[in-house]
């Protein structure tokens, strides 16, 4: 004869696996979601990251991506709604992340040697390869900037930037 918590184990753990199950096909739907409903190419620029409090996650590697999903965001809900009953998602957030192309990091670009100093004509030094003048609008290597640094209207890259941040503080319902 078996114990009670023998059997409420055995049950616990079938129910877990059962949704295990679920949350594994869960991921594997999307790049099939997101092509039929036109938006293939969004399945390389995106990934399901979690699920909390009932709302599925998504990350993208560039806000023009969200823009898409957020586009087909009520037909990509009730496919998973409809595909998945059990996970009870409720609602769909998009947010920007790392590139699904890169799993975890690429690795360390190594930097070259600065170039000996040399005198123009002129007498005058070239600014240096490492000093701020030399490298402005280049990217440092192994850091990501963000896209509104590339803006030239100072205004509108404010603007852009206060708006990411006040994405990043939203709450989660």
């Amino acid at each position: 004869m078996k114990k009670a918590g023998d059997l409420l184990s055995a049950i616990l753990d079938e129910n877990m696996l059962g949704k295990a199950r679920e949350y594994s096909k869960l991921f594997s739907a999307w790049e099939h979601l997101t092509q039929k409903h036109g938006i293939a190419a969004a399945a390389s620029h995106s990934r399901l990251s979690d699920i909390k409090r009932d709302i599925l996650l998504v990350e993208t590697d560039h806000p023009g991506w969200i823009q898409i999903l957020q586009a087909k965001k009520h037909l990509l809900l009730s496919d998973m709604q409809s595909a998945f009953p059990g996970l009870g998602i409720n609602g769909i957030a998009f947010k920007l992340g790392k590139s699904p192309a890169d799993p975890v990091q690429a690795a360390p670009v190594p930097v070259e040697p600065a170039a000996p100093e040399q005198t123009s004509a002129a007498g005058e030094q070239p600014a240096k390869a490492n000093s701020p003048a030399g490298s402005a609008g280049k990217k440092l290597p192994g850091k990501k900037q963000p896209g509104y640094k590339k803006i030239n209207n100072k205004e509108l890259a404010e603007k852009l930037k206060s708006l990411e941040k006040s994405i990043n503080d939203l709450p989660l319902r």
